[in-house]
Formats: C-alpha cells, sequence, structure tokens
C-alpha cells in the first residue's frame, strides 16, 4: 500500500499540504507519524505497543517504503497526536477526499463506478447512508470532597457523557460517517464529545457528498441520503434542502395534523410485512405535509400496527395502536410507500460494514486522548479500507451485480389487492354561484370534515369508481341542517330540502411506473478480504544493504543560515528525517502476487 500511495503521489501531496510544526517532535514530521499510522491500521494489532514490539525488527525497511529514515517513538508519536490542531487535520480530511475522488473504483470501463438504486420509472438514484457511531470509555468513580484536588481525567477532552446505557461512568464520544452505500467506500468521519454535534456534522457530511456528486458528474436531486432517526425532525431537514431522503420521523405531532388524521380513516394503501419479522404494517401515504415548526413540506409514510404486551422500541402508542413515521422527499410516481419502508429499514445493510471496520480497522479504539489525534487516526483508518476496496477490485474486477429490490408493479399487485396510493384529496367545484362548494368544508383531526356553521360531517360511505378512485361521502345530520341560518347558500333547494348536506371527496390513484425497482452495487466485503489475504498470506524476502558497503558521501558546505540556526523552511525540515543516499539500499521481494497486480502498484516483476 506504501507503493500503491507512493506512485499516486498520495505521499508526497502529504508532505506539502499537510504541515504542522511544534517543538519536542525531534528530526521527525508530519509524514513519519502518518506512516507508523498507516501501518497500525494495516497491521491489525490490537494496541500501538503490540505494533511497535512487532515492528521493531524491520523499522528499517518499513520506513524506507515511505523514504524515511527513522522510525518515530512511541512517545513522539504520542505527543505529536496529543499537539494536534484542528488545521492540519482538516489538511488530510481534503486529501483523503480527493484521493478517493481521484480514480475509480473498478477497472471496468463500460460501467458505471458509483452503482445505483433504479426506481420504477427507471431513473437512477445514488444511495448514501449518513449515521452515527459510538466509542465509549470506562471510568471509575472518583470521590469528591472539599480536601481533595479536582479529578483530573485524561480523556475529558475527547469524551463527555452521553447515552451510556447502565454501565457505570462511561463517557463516549459520537462520530457521524458517511457510506455510499453501493461501492462501501467511506466518504468521511466527522466525531465530537458526548453525543456529538450531529447537525454540524451533517452539514459536513453533506459537504463531502457533493464533492462527491460534482466529480462524478451527478446532480445533487439524484442523490438519496438515508439518515438516522436522530435527524427526523423538521428542524433538521432544512438542512437537506436539494437532496432527497429517507428517515425514521420523530415529530409525531405530525399525526395530529387533519391531512393525516383524514388519511388514516380511510383504508390504508398497503400492506408491508419483513420476512424475519411476524409484524404486518398499514401504509399510508400522505404527500406534502408540513413537518416541524418550520413547515418543511415533505412524504409521510405512516405504519401503524398493533400494540403488543411489550413496549415498543419505536414509534408512539395510542389507543393499543403503535404509530411509525418515516419521512422522505421520493416522488409517488417512482416509489411506492412500501418501497419507501424498504428502504430506510435496509439501513440494516450499514451495521455490517461497521462491524467489519470495527473488526478488521476498529477505528474506534483509543489512539490518542486528544480530540484532533483521534480523528486523524479514524481518517487514516478510513483511508486503508478504502485502498483495500480499490486494491481488492484490481484483483477481482467483477462487475457491478444487479438485485430486484422490490418486484414489478403487475407481480405486486397479485400480492396485494389494495391500490398502492392516493394523491391529494380533491372536493368538488362550486355548483352555483354563491353556494358553498366541498372546498369549504374543512377535514378535521378526527377524520370528520367542518362546515362553515361548525357542524360536522362524518364518512358514512366509501365506493370504487370504475377508474381505481376512491370516492368518499361525508353527511351532516339533518338535525344540524334543519335551523341552520346558512342552509340558503348550503343546499340546493335552500329551506325545501328534506336531506342533510353531503360532501365528496375523491382520491385519485397515483400513476407509479411498473417497473421493478432495481438495487445495484458490488461485494461488501470480497474485494477487500481478497486484498487482505493477499497481502498477509505470503512468502516476503527483507534484503537490507549495510552502510558500509555504500560509498561515502561529503557533506555539504552550510549557509550562513544554517549557520546562525536561522528556522528551517518546510522542505529543510522534511529532507531531516529523509531517508539518505547513503544508506543502504532495501530490497522487498513478493512471492505469490499476480502480474498485472504488481504492475498496477508499480512494481517490478521478476
Amino acid at each position: 500500500m506504501a507503493k500503491y500511495l507512493q506512485k499516486h503521489d498520495v505521499l508526497a501531496k502529504i508532505s506539502e499540504q499537510v504541515r504542522f510544526a511544534r517543538r519536542r517532535f525531534g528530526h521527525y514530521e508530519v509524514i513519519d507519524f502518518l506512516a507508523v499510522l498507516f501501518g497500525y491500521a494495516i497491521s491489525g494489532e490490537r494496541t500501538l505497543e503490540e505494533f511497535y514490539e512487532r515492528l521493531q525488527p524491520f523499522a528499517v525497511p518499513f520506513m524506507a517504503l515511505f523514504e524515511r529514515d527513522r522510525l518515530p517513538s512511541r512517545s513522539a508519536l504520542s505527543r505529536f497526536l496529543a499537539a494536534l490542531t484542528e488545521a492540519p487535520v482538516e489538511a488530510l480530511r481534503t486529501l483523503f477526499l480527493d484521493d478517493l475522488l481521484s480514480r475509480p473504483l473498478s477497472n471496468a470501463s463500460n460501467e458505471k463506478q458509483t452503482g445505483g438504486l433504479v426506481d420504477r420509472a427507471g431513473t437512477t438514484w445514488v444511495v448514501f447512508d449518513i449515521d452515527g457511531t459510538r466509542e465509549a470509555a470506562r471510568q471509575r468513580a472518583l470521590p469528591q470532597s472539599d480536601d481533595l484536588p479536582p479529578a483530573f481525567r485524561r480523556l475529558d477532552e475527547v469524551c463527555a457523557p452521553g447515552y451510556r446505557g447502565r454501565k457505570r461512568g462511561q463517557v463516549v464520544r459520537t462520530r457521524t460517517v458517511i457510506s455510499q452505500a453501493h461501492s462501501f467506500q467511506w466518504l468521511g468521519s466527522f466525531g465530537n464529545r458526548g453525543n456529538g454535534r450531529y447537525r454540524t456534522e451533517l452539514r459536513q457530511g453533506l459537504s463531502a457528498i457533493n464533492r462527491y456528486l460534482t466529480v462524478h458528474q451527478l446532480l445533487p436531486e439524484r442523490a438519496l441520503l438515508r439518515l438516522d432517526g436522530q435527524y427526523g425532525t423538521g428542524t433538521l431537514l432544512t438542512d437537506l434542502a436539494g437532496f432527497a431522503f429517507v428517515t425514521r420521523g420523530k415529530e409525531y405531532t405530525v399525526l395530529d395534523h387533519p391531512l393525516v388524521q383524514a388519511r388514516l380513516h380511510l383504508p390504508p394503501d398497503q400492506f408491508q410485512q419483513r420476512p424475519e419479522s411476524q409484524i404486518v404494517r398499514s401504509l399510508y401515504d400522505c404527500p406534502e405535509v408540513p413537518v416541524g415548526p418550520e413547515g418543511v413540506l415533505c412524504r409521510v409514510v405512516v405504519a401503524t400496527h398493533p400494540a403488543s404486551t411489550k413496549k415498543s422500541p419505536v414509534g408512539v402508542t395510542r389507543a393499543g395502536v403503535v404509530y411509525e413515521l418515516f419521512f422522505t422527499r421520493l416522488p409517488q410516481q417512482a416509489f411506492t410507500a412500501s418501497d419507501v419502508v424498504e428502504l430506510y429499514l435496509h439501513r440494516g445493510a450499514f451495521e455490517p460494514a461497521l462491524a467489519d471496520e470495527d473488526q478488521e480497522i476498529d477505528p474506534d479504539r483509543w489512539c490518542s486522548h486528544s480530540a484532533w489525534g483521534q480523528e486523524c487516526w479514524q481518517l487514516v483508518s478510513q483511508w486503508v479500507w478504502n485502498l483495500r476496496l480499490e486494491l481488492g477490485h484490481q484483483l477481482h474486477s467483477d462487475p457491478v451485480r444487479t438485485t430486484e429490490f422490490a418486484p414489478a408493479m403487475s407481480e405486486a399487485k397479485e400480492q396485494q389487492s389494495c391500490t398502492f396510493g392516493y394523491g391529494k384529496p380533491t372536493e368538488a367545484a362550486p355548483w352555483k354561484v354563491g353556494r358553498f362548494s366541498g372546498q369549504d368544508f374543512v377535514p378535521q383531526p378526527d377524520g370528520t370534515l367542518r362546515c362553515p356553521a361548525g357542524q360536522s360531517l362524518r364518512a358514512h360511505e366509501r365506493r370504487r369508481e370504475a377508474d381505481g378512485s376512491l370516492r368518499v361521502v361525508y353527511a351532516a345530520s339533518i338535525r344540524s341542517c334543519r335551523p341552520c341560518p346558512l342552509r340558503e347558500q348550503c343546499q340546493w333547494n335552500g329551506s325545501t330540502t328534506a336531506k342533510p348536506r353531503q360532501v365528496s371527496v375523491l382520491l385519485h390513484p397515483v400513476a407509479i411506473g411498473s417497473a421493478p425497482v432495481l438495487w445495484r452495487d458490488w461485494s461488501r466485503r470480497v474485494h477487500r478480504r481478497a486484498c487482505m489475504q493477499r497481502l498477509r498470506h505470503q512468502r516476503v524476502e527483507v534484503q537490507v544493504e549495510s552502510r558500509e558497503a555504500t560509498l561515502a558521501i561529503t557533506p555539504a558546505p552550510l549557509s550562513r543560515g544554517e549557520r546562525a540556526h536561522y528556522r528551517l523552511t518546510w522542505a529543510e525540515r522534511s529532507a531531516r528525517n529523509a531517508r539518505p543516499l547513503t544508506a543502504g539500499q532495501v530490497t522487498i521481494r513478493l512471492f505469490g502476487i499476480p502480474e498485472g497486480f504488481a504492475i498496477s502498484l508499480g512494481l517490478a516483476t521478476a
């Protein structure tokens, strides 16, 4: 991997763009410490101590891979991570994303390098997963009294109390990670103390996604964000302007909105059941519902199922029914209500990716007691993950695979007899000038209509029309209509009408594409594991030429600035630990590497 980074000038860019100067680092520079972190992430060792013990016999050839001379000590690495500031870490983050976007993932030139989700109308979307993951630290409870000095915690800078469950004395650090859901590449990691600053981290993640879309010439309108339920509020949805999204909602006041209540009193659009669950959800599709105090208009899918004796972990329970909310901006013509719910629940595929990351690299282990030092380590971990994916695709250039995510509409209709969604309800237009029309009757939260005189009209008939529309007929009570002072404006024959006022509401079915929903991606772990197995199960010969056998080179004369101990330039600082020309040549022979793979790494073949 060091040779691959060197081939693509990544090491040179790190030396030039990631700059950080501080005393007590000896002759080491940023590239020296990052070389150690890259090796630590690749090695799979559980601690830095174990890594240094295994690395010590091979310190010279290891640093020679990065064109450096001496291996930094553990104490120097610890001081470096503790002293890191925001500027060099953000510069490293920029280089990380630049390197990811500079090369295609697969060598197959006839394939799109992003994968995609193809909806029922034939439009392709690129899906990104945004979620938070938590790293915890156990701390003893210390006595607090006036005769004792204040307690000092080494992790106070990087951790804070958060959602810690039942574990006593636990503090946490939360980081938001962004994953491309089809290629399983990481686009970034943004961490903060405690429960994190998830709104700030969301904006940083959206910036990384925008850069990804720009490089791949994709429109933001065709990017689909799958978000954790903590983002399901109207306040946070305002930050997602321009993006399509699907998230679980927690603004349960939406259930009291008249449009939602009126829809809940009608038959459900679809029924949904997961293969691993016995719960059958009734789905109600409500388009253009204002969410939150900001009134963000989005599509709301309400999923209901009967409550059990055990409290439901998600949703809110009312009158023995569990209500779950799903917010989205996906069009009704391309995604049914069941498609929206399945897309959100498919976020479960993100959890195995995090589990693989914990098993292979474990970026959530503590590498530093400072916030930016820990952030630097987690960036390097994601960098190694992406490099393994890229090299694995060169070992096995498998084509993108296509999965039928949801069946075609003709097949789905055989499984469900109900309509797949209705548009906004429409009322009759005015039938005579100066008279009340159906639009003057306002829907109420209890599923009734309120007439201009303040009386209620209840639904007493529902019937299917020939075109598939659902007609709901509301009627008032004759006892309310007879003494009404607005009867002349409301009924056809005024006071001589013998029947109460009726209002007909028509719900037209949404025209939905008939094609199946297709999911195109690569395997989550095959390529990455292929790279790991290839590099770990092979014979390696390391030969270091002795220094005595090399020719002595006369040192160059000192400049006046060097004699006066002026501050060194960045180039001079980097040259202090560069591998000198007098150093013995290091030769590393790898056996069992395919020739094409060796050429892609820039290695000489025998």
